[in-house]
């Protein structure tokens, strides 16, 4: 390959840790494009899922994720990735062309590769230990770099509202046929199954946390947290926000719900992204004028906390073959073996 970027090897391995994100659904909603010099993102339309994300964001916030986690990998591997958003306007579903450069790793590069594999989504009850300051504020200043506000919900009250919002906005979704078509096509996964969120992955009942309730999903078989019936859970919500909501935005809050998640790996906690409060327009309008002070727009909201320290471990949710999801640009040969 060029001098813009590295080995076959090392874009492969990149590519492979890239598709470690998550998506909503875990449908991966995302294809490669190597080119001599660069690396391309595209959206996979086809794998938005309509009644659960019908303005596309949750998919662009997804192939943000993925994005950053490419970032991460060549950092690791001793690249610098620069990714120009959006480079060709007449082609919407190219969401990003990536340049690398020659980087030699940082500690920080190390240990938020490392993350990629070791993060999972636990959608259940977490402890009652606190989350730290310190650690809020790393957290919170990662997403920063990409130009998206972290706002913990941290007072009992404001919680309270965050939870009527969520839960009016999860019973609108569940009257909708087609959404509840959506989760039995794309969860409740046997093990073999190559994408949508696995059986493992879901808990065998259905929980709220202290009163905000996480997603209904079919065909549960993840143990429940061992905590006991009077333990509070101490986990805090994040309200993700940008100044825009147009699909630049929306791919750097993907960006940054990345750099949330894989810091909060590092820092040994448990991680859930919650894109439903905000999948009804009106509730995620209300939720923005509340946590944003109106300015700006919510793109997601994340759940961090500590995992009871007996609890059985999240199972690795599937993700598809790479060679179904990159492809050459035309015109350049596949390297010889």
């Amino acid at each position: 390959m060029s001098r813009s970027l590295p080995d076959h090897k090392t874009v492969l391995d990149a590519l492979a840790l890239a598709c470690r994100a998550p998506s909503v659904h875990n449908t991966q909603p995302w294809r490669w494009l190597v080119g001599d010099r660069s690396v391309h993102l595209m959206a996979d339309p086809e794998r938005r899922v309509p009644a659960t994300d019908p303005d596309g964001r949750d998919l662009l916030i997804s192939c943000g994720a993925a994005l950053h986690h490419l970032e991460v990998a060549f950092a690791a591997l001793g690249r610098r990735a620069v990714p120009h958003l959006l480079p060709n306007h007449a082609e919407p579903a190219h969401l990003a062309a990536v340049e690398t450069h020659p980087h030699e790793p940082e500690v920080e590069d190390i240990t938020l590769v490392t993350a990629v594999n070791r993060r999972r989504t636990d959608r259940r009850a977490y402890s009652s230990w606190p989350v730290s300051v310190a650690h809020l504020d790393l957290i919170i200043r990662r997403a920063a770099a990409f130009g998206v506000v972290a706002v913990p919900i941290t007072d009992a009250v404001e919680r309270h509202r965050f939870a009527r919002a969520a839960a009016a906005a999860a019973r609108q979704q569940e009257t909708d046929h087609a959404y509840a078509a959506e989760l039995v096509a794309w969860t409740g996964r046997a093990r073999s199954a190559e994408e949508g969120v696995p059986a493992g992955g879901i808990p065998v009942r259905t929980i709220d946390v202290e009163g905000v309730p996480m997603r209904v999903f079919p065909s549960g078989s993840l143990a429940p947290s061992p905590t006991g019936a009077a333990e509070e859970d101490a986990s805090v919500l994040l309200v993700l926000g940008t100044a825009d909501d147009d699909t630049p935005a929306r791919l750097r809050a993907g960006q940054a719900t990345s750099a949330v998640l894989l810091t909060a790996t590092e820092l040994g906690l448990a991680t859930c992204p919650m894109s439903q409060p905000l999948e009804v327009p009106r509730y995620r309008a209300e939720i923005r004028d509340r946590f944003l002070d109106g300015a700006g727009h919510a793109q997601l909201v994340v759940r961090v906390g500590y995992a009871p320290t007996s609890a059985e471990p999240v199972p690795r949710s599937p993700r598809r073959p790479l060679a179904d999801v990159f492809a050459y640009l035309p015109g350049m040969a596949p390297p010889r073996p």
